[in-house]
């Protein structure tokens, strides 16, 4: 019995980034030896194991071939006659598909293990996949494509990109599960340069397929990509941010429908709704003045009263890629000052334990201070 760290342990430990989730392969184990050691078995489709003491996943080497559809559709096979180099060869990219032995204290000892010539390709800065395997499973597109993002100075191989092309045309995208697509592009959005998974997604033929329309429209032209990349190079790595830049030229409705495609987290559907809503006040702003019904309207929808920090954040994410909100951000102050208790004492006796008077005096003080700010 032999343990391995693999794959993108070993690939930042060579990039010189630190090495956090990390992947244990076992090789010549069976699963009754593995619990005779005190792992403890929690795979569903194969053999994983938690570590007794530090919960860390080990997997018994493994081989697997194609039944079905999808990234599901695999039949995995795990004995201890498989060795590391089949369970290498699996991997999805040769800078993923490296090893390196553990010693009984759990140091890594010994050479780089790297049948792929993983570690040329990291010199070389390409993406190039492992072997033939790859295009059976749709959700490697996804992951190159995250990859570009989070390594932008990376190239896709040509043959690489090819085999992604092949994976669009053989319709196994639509096996994908709506959590998956999310989890990698949510990967993406918060990469270095999100943009790069755009890119490949686009060059790959699967934007049209995976994203709404209105965005892959935006995407296919270069000078809405371009004023896109400068967005996303001030916007901060946060998802909710990013996201909300990304989708800020579509219609809420357009969001919430391809958040509910996609299984989109709520509160970053919430926030890129409020924040496409935002952009269209700023542009009719732009065009005619707004009114303080108007701007109130939109304090209403953000929940401002509520979640007056979700308010600052996505006025400031405005704020930050050159959109003109000081006004706003002034009249949002002004508005949340108010003292609405002495609003509400100076309605009569009668009328303050009346809902519909006090939204009415509550909105007509707000109304007033926003008016004010403007």
């Amino acid at each position: 019995m032999k343990t391995y760290a693999v794959g993108g342990a070993i690939r930042d430990t060579l990039m010189g980034i630190p090495a956090h989730d990390i992947d244990y392969v076992v090789v010549g184990a069976t699963v009754e030896e593995m619990v005779a050691e005190g792992f403890r078995p929690v795979g569903k489709d194969f053999p994983v194991f938690l570590h007794p003491a530090t919960q860390a996943e080990y997997a018994l080497a493994r081989t697997e071939r194609k039944t079905g559809t999808g990234y599901k559709g695999f039949v995995f096979h795990a004995d201890p006659s498989v060795t590391l180099e089949q369970d290498l060869e699996r991997r999805d990219l040769t800078i993923n598909a490296m090893a390196q032995e553990l010693s009984e204290n759990g140091e890594w000892v010994g050479p780089i293990i790297d049948p792929f010539n993983g570690q040329e390709d990291l010199a070389k800065k390409i993406l190039r996949h492992v072997s033939d395997a790859f295009a059976e499973d749709p959700l490697r597109l996804l992951r190159v494509a995250r990859f570009a993002a989070r390594f932008p100075e990376f190239i896709v191989a040509d043959e690489t990109l090819l085999a992604i092309k092949a994976i669009v045309r053989s319709g196994e995208l639509a096996a994908l599960s709506s959590e998956r697509i999310w989890q990698e592009l949510a990967r993406g959005l918060t990469a270095t340069k999100p943009m790069r998974m755009f890119q490949v997604l686009l060059d790959a033929g699967a934007a049209k397929l995976l994203l709404p329309s209105s965005l892959n429209a935006q995407l296919i032209d270069e000078q809405q990509r371009e004023t896109l990349r400068k967005y996303l190079r001030i916007t901060p790595p946060v998802l909710e941010e990013r996201c909300a830049v990304v989708l800020m030229n579509l219609s809420a409705t357009e969001i919430r429908a391809w958040s509910e495609a996609v299984k989109m987290p709520n509160e970053v559907r919430d926030f890129s709704e409020i924040f496409s809503e935002l952009k269209r006040l700023l542009k009719h702003r732009g065009e005619k003045k707004s009114s303080a019904s108007e701007i109130l309207a939109w304090f209403n929808r953000a929940d401002v009263w509520r979640k007056p920090e979700r308010a600052l954040m996505v006025l400031t994410l405005a704020k930050q890629i050159g959109f003109e909100v000081n006004d706003l951000i002034q009249a949002l102050q002004k508005a949340q000052a108010l003292e609405l208790a002495q609003c509400i004492a100076d309605l009569d006796s009668a009328d303050r334990n009346n809902g519909e008077k006090i939204r009415l005096v509550v909105e007509k003080a707000r109304l007033a201070a926003i008016a004010a700010a403007l």
